[in-house]
């Protein structure tokens, strides 16, 4: 203890105040004036000038600008909206309206986003948005307000007359970027960690939703019928 107070003290001897009003290269030598900045600035302003400058910046990040630079996320989905199909013919069934919409890099693992595309996957689009709203997952959030915005975009973009008049025929996820870290652990060891991004995607069509989205349900007798079909087609190899 005696140890550390006489190198404070020592360190207070030789210290030279950096605020001496006959010494005239203090304040310049604590206003570092960067490149391209005005000559004149005093300590506060050139703190502030040289806070802005660092890449760990909300706003102004010079790292941050150029992560998104030539990452558009994807385009493809988009546009199927600029579709243009050829005129129809008096005796064939009006075409129904439909509506792709997408939302990239949301901050969700896309295993986790998974239940949550397929959960409303074949819903109406008020089911789903009722739906949505007792789901407790993080990604739901984003699913509802994405199926809000295609909502809005097929009334106002699309001619669709009643805005619920509208069901979900996909609703799927892709992944998307993923950023790796290091997570410290004890004993001077350290772990791999992967901040996880996703794309979710949707196209609602206009008319009621189906019955059976995926599959209408067999009594046991035709499961069991089918399954012999299968077993008696099959082909033996190296048979006559």
């Amino acid at each position: 203890m005696h140890k550390v107070l006489r190198q404070i003290s020592q360190l207070r001897l030789h210290s030279r105040p950096l605020l001496e009003p006959s010494s005239g290269n203090a304040i310049q030598s604590l206003a570092v004036v960067p490149a391209g900045h005005h000559p004149m600035l005093t300590v506060g302003q050139a703190s502030v000038s040289a806070s802005r400058d660092l890449h760990t910046a909300a706003g102004a990040g010079g790292l941050c600008a150029k992560w998104n630079k030539n990452n558009h996320g994807p385009r493809k989905w988009l546009e199927y909206n600029k579709t243009v199909h050829p005129p129809q013919q008096n005796d064939e069934e009006p075409r129904k309206a439909y509506v792709c919409h997408m939302r990239s890099n949301i901050k969700y693992s896309p295993d986790k986003m998974w239940y949550i595309a397929a959960f409303v996957r074949g819903m109406s689009v008020d089911e789903a948005l009722k739906q949505l709203n007792f789901v407790l997952k993080k990604g739901a959030t984003d699913v509802r307000e994405t199926i809000l915005e295609a909502q809005e975009m097929a009334v106002h973009n699309h001619n669709v007359e009643y805005k619920s008049n509208l069901w979900i025929a996909e609703s799927f996820v892709g992944k998307g970027r993923v950023f790796k870290g290091m997570r410290r652990h004890a004993r001077g060891r350290y772990g791999h960690v992967e901040y996880k991004h996703c794309h979710y995607f949707v196209r609602l069509e206009e008319g009621e939703p189906p019955v059976h989205y995926y599959q209408e349900p067999q009594t046991p007798q035709q499961q069991y019928d089918q399954w012999m079909e299968q077993m008696r087609s099959r082909k033996i190899i190296n048979s006559l």
